[in-house]
């Protein structure tokens, strides 16, 4: 029986949209909070704000995730969650190995309570 070799290259983009859906899967998590890249990135890509930024190093990969959390959700469990959906999710759609995933908590949905107020 021949051996197929199969090499699968999967581009930033896409592993930042599949973190993307991994983390809001994760009950607490209200959404990603939009943080400015760097200025080398606003040129490369469409779009100078993301919440998601991921990293490719000889072939391992490094994620950050900028999260916005609801108002009630406790924060160290909301990220350590995160931290492992999105690692295991990547890693078993892609079989690229994910050596860090860094969870920001960079805003805090207030929505719920100005709802309630008016």
């Amino acid at each position: 029986m021949s051996e197929n070799n199969v090499e699968l290259s999967v581009s930033n983009e896409v592993l930042e949209k599949m973190a993307e859906i991994a983390a809001c899967e994760i009950e607490g998590v209200s959404g990603l909070s939009k943080q400015a890249v760097d200025f080398k990135e606003v040129l490369k890509s469409k779009s100078a704000f993301k919440g998601v930024k991921v990293e490719n190093s000889a072939g391992a990969v490094n994620i950050t995730l900028f999260i916005c959390i609801k108002k009630d959700a406790i924060a160290r469990s909301v990220a350590e969650a995160v931290q492992q959906n999105v690692k295991d999710k990547i890693q078993a759609m892609t079989g690229t190995v994910v050596t860090h995933v860094n969870v920001k908590v960079a805003d805090i949905d207030a929505a719920e309570e100005e709802t309630e107020k008016q």
